[in-house]
């Protein structure tokens, strides 16, 4: 089997954010139950500030940008900010045209302060990455603030169910030719 790389985007401006620290349970939790091994490449955007709109993105941010056009499987997450995704997520996402991301399987999360939030990983994070080109074969997750300290169950149950559209996909893939196996 072929490796896989699993890449982690981090929307939270606030470096060492409680969204990281679900992003990244949630990207192991969905690497366990699809059978990938490895560590997946954490990009917290916190980290490249103003950069993020320089007209020409500092090396780190181009860096990021390579990394993420390199992952096969891509974990998005952003605490919910006036019911949507940050706009440090929007910002770094706007550097890649329509289709950029084809190819690629998105896994969308966002973290909801409110229940009436929960809708937003559908209605509006999903249809970003599926613009982007994403193939997004799987309920987005609306992770509760209040579940931030105890996520556990909440993400095995999340991965078990999509981990099944992440094999599928990576076996199909574009032209058919990916195949499971090691992450990256």
């Amino acid at each position: 089997m072929g490796s896989v790389s699993f890449a982690v985007i981090i929307g939270n401006p606030r470096p060492g954010s409680r969204t990281a620290g679900a992003a990244v349970a949630a990207a192991l939790a969905v690497a366990d139950a699809a059978g990938l091994a490895g560590e997946p490449d954490v990009i917290d955007l916190s980290a490249f500030g103003p950069g993020l709109l320089a007209p020409e993105p500092p090396s780190e941010v181009a860096d990021a940008l390579a990394r993420v056009t390199a992952a096969d499987v891509l974990l998005v997450a952003s605490p919910t900010y006036k019911a949507t995704y940050t706009g440090l997520l929007k910002v770094f996402l706007d550097r890649f045209a329509a289709g950029a991301l084809t190819g690629k399987i998105a896994l969308p999360l966002l973290v909801v302060g409110a229940p009436e939030h929960a809708l937003a990983v559908e209605v509006h994070l999903r249809p970003l990455l599926v613009e982007l080109g994403a193939d997004v074969p799987s309920p987005g997750l609306a992770l509760p603030e209040s579940r931030l300290d105890r996520p556990g169950s909440l993400l095995e149950e999340w991965a078990g169910r999509v981990a099944p559209a992440v094999r599928g996909a990576l076996t199909a893939g574009p032209s058919g030719d990916r195949a499971v196996g090691s992450v990256r």
